[in-house]
This record gives C-alpha cells, sequence and structure tokens, in this order.
C-alpha cells in the first residue's frame, strides 16, 4: 500500500482484531492480535529504534522523505534517476535495439547470437555511462538504490567498471521490481512503486 494509508490501515487493524502486541525485528514487524490475526510489515528501511513505540516508528519509516537512486534495465531499454520522496531530481533514458531471438539453426544461428551479444552489450554500456552521469555524483547521499525491470540486466550494468561504489554492501538495495519497459513515464512513476509498503497477513487477517 502507499506510504501515506499505514496509519489509517493500522487503526482499522486494532479496530477489527483488537490491539495487537508488536515483535520489532531487524527485517519485520510483526503485529499479533487478540484474535489471532497477524501482520508482518516489511521494514525495507532497516531495524526500527529500539526506544520508540513501533507502531510509531513504522509509520516514520515509510513516510520520510529519502533521497533514492533509480536504476531501471531491460536488454532494449534503460532509465536512471534520484528521487527525494516522490519528487525527481534528474533523470535519463535510453532506448537500444536488440535482435530478437531467432530460430534459424547452425551457424545462423550462432551468428545472430553473437549480434545480439554485442548489441546487448552497447545498450548496457549506454546505461552504466547515464548510472555515472546521475547516480555517482550523489552516491554518498543515498539512502538506497530501487531498481527494476529485469534482474540479470540490472546486475550486468551495476557490474561495469566504475560503478562498484552503485553495488557494494554498505548501499540499501530495494527490487528488482518487476515494471514495463522504461521510458520516462515508468520512471517518473517509479516512486508508487518501490515506495510501497508490503505487509503480509495470515488467514484472520
Amino acid at each position: 500500500m502507499p506510504p501515506r494509508r499505514l496509519s489509517g490501515w493500522l487503526d482499522g487493524f486494532a479496530a477489527r482484531h483488537g490491539r495487537p502486541l508488536t515483535e520489532p525485528a531487524p527485517d519485520r514487524l510483526v503485529l499479533r492480535s487478540p484474535d489471532g490475526a497477524t501482520a508482518a510489515i516489511r521494514l525495507d528501511w532497516g531495524p526500527l529504534p529500539d526506544s520508540a513505540d513501533p507502531l510509531v516508528a513504522v509509520v516514520d519509516a515509510v513516510t520520510r522523505p529519502r533521497l533514492v537512486g533509480a536504476l531501471i534495465v531491460r536488454r532494449q531499454a534503460h532509465a536512471v534517476g534520484v528521487f527525494d520522496g516522490d519528487t525527481m531530481l534528474a533523470g535519463r533514458h535510453g532506448s537500444h535495439y536488440v535482435q530478437g531471438r531467432t530460430k534459424a539453426g547452425g551457424w545462423s544461428q550462432q551468428r545472430y547470437a553473437r549480434r545480439r551479444e554485442n548489441q546487448t552489450g552497447r545498450s548496457f554500456d549506454a546505461a552504466a555511462a547515464d548510472v555515472a552521469s546521475v547516480l555517482l555524483p550523489e552516491v554518498d547521499r543515498l539512502d538506497a538504490l530501487a531498481t527494476g525491470g529485469d534482474r540479470a540486466a540490472v546486475d550486468a550494468v551495476l557490474a561495469r567498471p566504475g560503478l562498484e561504489r552503485l553495488a557494494a554492501p554498505g548501499l540499501p538495495r530495494l527490487g528488482t521490481f518487476a515494471v514495463r519497459d522504461p521510458n520516462a513515464g515508468v520512471l517518473r512513476e517509479f516512486p508508487a512503486v518501490f515506495r510501497q509498503v508490503s505487509i503480509e497477513l495470515n488467514e484472520l487477517a
């Protein structure tokens, strides 16, 4: 659900099932209600503070504006951006010709496969260039990197020389989210995807 709805959802959960006990964990906050209903809220931004009311803290965690880098990659297109909350501060996108698969056999199939591989490599190189231009200048300020599209394609781009800091363990990574082929509109709407709050409910909830 959108972050802005979490506070109201928590109030409704308590009204329907009774005030829940909270069980904070490093990656989720579990709510256990008197009637047996449970809900596990995924903590994409890390553990909650020990001293805070977990229900207040989780709302604060998901609604707080954060600086997030975005990278969406498929073989034929890419989009890169920097977001402050829902607001895009910078962004680039590009499309590339990558030949489709062929049913031809033998030597022709090998020739098509090599051509497709070369085209894919150029596509990923172009994406890496935009990543270096848009994301690297902000890497020390980023709270997370949100990725979308094809996981193998994203990993291939981030493996390009010079982008090691974006793939470092110290930068939290959100995704990889399934989205349409990236373009300006898909990039602009990406915060509605990566900022969603994930809640897992049991059968009583």
